[in-house]
């Protein structure tokens, strides 16, 4: 079989479950082996060219309706939450419907670093399909920790998003050893020098991880929200989801864990965290400035 970089491919021995991107191939012992990504979900997995079947392409079409479907489901869930959150602060805003005037809103601005382009370019697009100020990198998971205390006086987010890749392998040692995992330790490095800038959990709240990360070691390094506490994988878009209800959850309001991973594609297996405040900051009056008036 003659397998390529960027080629669709799935493992024998799990039953195509999931399908994967071909990102490098190297070889070990005159065995071929490829490193893999999750097209949907943040595992990384390494499997040797005789466990690897291509994908065609009505596979992969059933494959990406599926998800496709799970996402839109995800995003109903969400748009639903929003309305009934518009109306509480309307009536907030407005002393309870006693007053006229328009309000405007301002949500958490996000840092989101992934070490996946393909998934971050993902995560934008469903940012903007909410409307949530995001600035969004490519970082290496190995280069975080040394980059994000510069990333964050540069733009100085609300909330700040961690992610890339990750996975347990059972060959380097026990369940709870960080060691081995591919890669939670520099994840937990990179809360620990965000939270060296910012300690307060509530002034930058961090999201941390990717599929089976050492949940544990991310939420004791200063993570309000990480994965996985059940070591699954989760989905590419979930940390997008998380943050999209702290957000546009009012400053004064606190976050109950499942409130926040109710709308996950993964759910509290995949993702957990601990109390959080919200974000978002409600003004008024709101007036649009005619082009005369300015």
């Amino acid at each position: 079989m003659t397998i390529k970089v960027g080629d669709i491919v799935g493992r024998i021995k799990y039953g195509c479950d999931l399908i994967f991107r071909v990102v490098s191939i190297r070889t070990v012992e005159n065995e071929k082996i490829a490193v893999l990504y999750g097209e949907d979900i943040r595992l990384v997995a390494d499997a040797p060219f005789e466990d690897l079947v291509f994908i065609n392409d009505e596979t992969r079409t059933e494959f990406r309706q599926r998800n496709e479907a799970l996402i839109e489901h995800s995003f109903q869930l969400f748009s639903q939450d929003r309305k009934l959150l518009e109306k509480k602060l309307q009536f907030e805003a407005t002393d309870g419907y006693r007053h006229q005037g328009e309000f405007f809103q301002m949500p958490g601005r996000v840092l989101h670093l992934d070490g996946d382009p393909s998934y971050l370019k993902k995560c934008m697009d469903v940012y903007e399909k909410i409307g949530i100020p995001v600035q969004g990198l490519y970082c290496n998971e190995k280069e975080m920790p040394v980059r994000v205390g510069s990333l964050l006086e540069t733009y100085r987010p609300d909330i700040l998003v961690i992610t890339g890749h990750d996975s347990y392998s059972k060959a380097k040692g026990k369940l709870m050893d960080i060691n081995a995992y591919r890669h939670s330790w520099h994840f937990a490095q990179t809360v620990k020098e965000a939270r060296k800038k910012i300690p307060q959990l509530d002034q930058l709240v961090i999201f941390a991880g990717a599929c089976q990360s050492h949940f544990e070691s991310l939420i004791s390094s200063g993570a309000n929200f990480a994965s996985s506490p059940s070591r699954v994988n989760i989905h590419a878009l979930d940390p997008v989801y998380i943050v999209a209800k702290i957000s546009f959850t009012p400053f004064m309001d606190r976050i109950h864990v499942w409130e926040a991973l109710r709308n996950t594609l993964t759910g509290e297996k995949g993702i957990g965290g601990i109390e959080t405040r919200g974000v978002l900051r409600t003004g008024m009056p709101y007036k649009i400035l005619a082009d005369e008036e300015v």
